[in-house]
């Protein structure tokens, strides 16, 4: 399955209406503030919307016959409708920003959880800093909108609503000439949004490889340095940052080109307003209150056009933001767990049945390879680098499924058992351990609940039942000695001790070393191999090296070259076979 989020799916974007729907689903949890905070933006505006017609009535009533008390009772009624809406709007505010904060705190904590559930072949295909941009930088978009821009949103189109309707009330001539510009902005916008989206889509997809170069960069610092190619990584990053700024500039003028079209036609529908209003006047068909009005209605209907200029494009940055969030949380894993309740008495511990393995859109590596592994043996693969050693092993521990045959593991597809199960009875040590930020003591006890509450004196007793008390004592505080994921303050070869003491622990029926011992000196390999022959005599041991020392002892070897896996031999026919294979 093609894992890969820079590649975009045909046909895959939504409409602003399905989009929109889909981001309301985030926030239904939410129902009961939401319809709080409804009700404050329909009461803010209804509020809003009488003051105009108090107005004309104080006008022609009071102002037009000099009746000064009148005017003053009105002003103070309307000083309160005003103080009211401000109230109602603070609770608006108030009720919204908590629903925007835990929604991002909701949706982040989704699309973690679905990162957690995702196979290796997604990272394997995606940039580190991409995923975090999309974790960080466009949730935040949503925040943004949800928290700041959702109830503006409806209450400006509430507003919008409520003003049209006194227009075409108060007189329905000049109200259909007042929301003629209106429709002109309509067409503009349902023209120019998906190009406005487009825009915003692509400049945070520019951010996410900006964050992606910062993170690689970072990451590989040290051999940037030891390379002296600083100038390299330089040129990346401001060819990366030279895309950002152009997306960035793009997006700032789409984002923007809404506002002083709206505030120009919204000039022009005034304009009109104003000058058809006074040739009613003329004609004795108008008052000059209701004409106030008029325009006041005429602007609380294309005032929060003008706002809805600034939201429709938050909205489009929302919708780009909720698009690349998407593609994560629509991804589904492909390593699905499936019903074999197959039992074949006798069957191998595990089982290579006519295996196929190839990368989303790349070659096959491995072609038809057969072969079985026996419980309590140990086996050893070798071959010339890039032969597929690695990825034999990884279809072993079921990191990848293969494309056509079947892994087995006890006579049972491997597909059968749970993650938790399988992980607990294969252990794989890999080429290059990551460790966690922490102590020994934290790594060791990764995903081993077993030990998880026990006291250092009781995993100590534990590490010494296992033969592995010589390795903990190379550490000079032992369980506590702290480790940085970075791999400041351990060498690699201390934190290959560390991954090769996390795996014994759990006890494994299979137990994979890649390269296990690549960064250790022979006193150390010699002891490592010592632990190895004091495993449970059930625990079957498979070895890639090469170091051909390392597989001496093994009771069988494989041959892993050009994606065929065949059976080598002696140790001697082993040698024959690499040294024949390198040229």
């Amino acid at each position: 399955m093609n894992y890969n989020l820079s590649k975009p799916v045909q046909g895959k974007g939504l409409s602003n209406y399905a989009a929109f729907k889909s981001l309301l689903k985030l926030i239904s949890h939410e129902k009961k503030r939401l319809a709080l905070a409804l009700l404050a933006t329909i009461g803010n505006s209804g509020l809003s919307l009488l003051g105009p017609l108090l107005t004309a009535y104080a006008i022609d009533t009071y102002v037009m016959h000099k009746q000064y008390h009148g005017v003053l009772v009105y002003s103070g009624i309307l000083l309160a409708i005003y103080l009211a809406a401000f109230g109602i709007s603070f609770l608006q505010t108030k009720l919204m920003g908590t629903v925007g904060q835990r929604t991002l705190y909701s949706l982040r904590n989704t699309i973690f959880h679905k990162l957690q559930h995702l196979p290796v072949a997604f990272f394997n295909q995606n940039k580190a800093g991409d995923l975090i941009s999309r974790v960080n930088n466009d949730t935040d978009k949503l925040n943004q909108f949800f928290s700041q821009s959702l109830m503006q949103f409806v209450g400006s189109i509430i507003t919008m609503t409520g003003a049209g309707i006194f227009l075409l009330i108060l007189n329905i001539k000049l109200g259909l000439v007042s929301l003629l510009p209106a429709l002109i902005i309509l067409v503009f916008t349902r023209l120019l949004s998906p190009w406005v989206k487009k825009k915003n889509a692509q400049n945070l997809k520019t951010v996410g490889g900006l964050s992606a170069e910062i993170q690689e960069s970072l990451s590989n610092f040290k051999v940037i340095v030891a390379f002296g190619r600083r100038d390299y990584f330089m040129d990346r990053f401001n060819e990366a940052n030279k895309k950002n700024f152009k997306t960035a500039a793009a997006v700032g003028i789409a984002n923007n080109i809404f506002l002083p079209f709206y505030t120009l036609l919204s000039s022009i529908a005034q304009l009109m307003v104003l000058a058809y209003g006074i040739y009613l006047i003329a004609a004795g068909q108008f008052t000059i209150g209701l004409l106030v009005s008029y325009l006041a209605y005429a602007n609380y209907f294309y005032s929060p056009l003008r706002q809805l200029a600034a939201l429709w494009a938050n909205f489009q940055t929302a919708m780009a933001g909720w698009e690349r969030i998407s593609e994560i949380l629509d991804l589904e894993n492909n390593m699905i767990t499936i019903e074999d309740h197959t039992r074949q008495s006798g069957a191998p511990l595990l089982e290579l049945k006519q295996v196929h393995f190839g990368y989303p859109e790349g070659r096959e590596i491995l072609h038809n390879i057969n072969f079985s592994l026996e419980k309590g043996k140990t086996y050893a693969l070798v071959g010339p680098t890039g032969g597929g050693k690695t990825t034999t092993a990884s279809l072993i521990a079921r990191l990848y499924d293969p494309v056509k045959g079947k892994v087995l593991l006890d006579g049972k597809d491997i597909r059968a058992y749970s993650p938790e199960e399988r992980t607990r009875r294969i252990g794989f040590i890999l080429q290059d351990p990551f460790l966690f930020t922490g102590t020994v003591r934290d790594n060791i006890l990764y995903g081993n609940q077993e030990y998880e509450n026990y006291s250092n004196a009781q995993l100590e007793e534990v590490i010494r039942a296992a033969n592995l008390e010589k390795l903990l004592a190379i550490f000079e505080q032992g369980l506590e000695t702290p480790v940085q994921s970075t791999g400041e303050g351990v060498s690699l070869g201390q934190k290959q001790l560390i991954a090769f003491m996390r795996a014994v622990l759990r006890k494994p029926d299979l137990l994979i070393l890649d390269e296990a011992t690549a960064n250790i000196d022979t006193v150390t390999e010699k002891l490592l191999g010592e632990i190895l022959e004091k495993l449970p005599v059930s625990t079957t041991r498979v070895i890639i090296a090469h170091r051909l020392n390392t597989i001496e002892n093994a009771d069988e070897i494989f041959f892993v070259n050009d994606g065929e896996v065949t059976n080598a031999g002696s140790f001697h026919q082993v040698v024959d076979k690499l040294l024949h294979s390198r040229h």
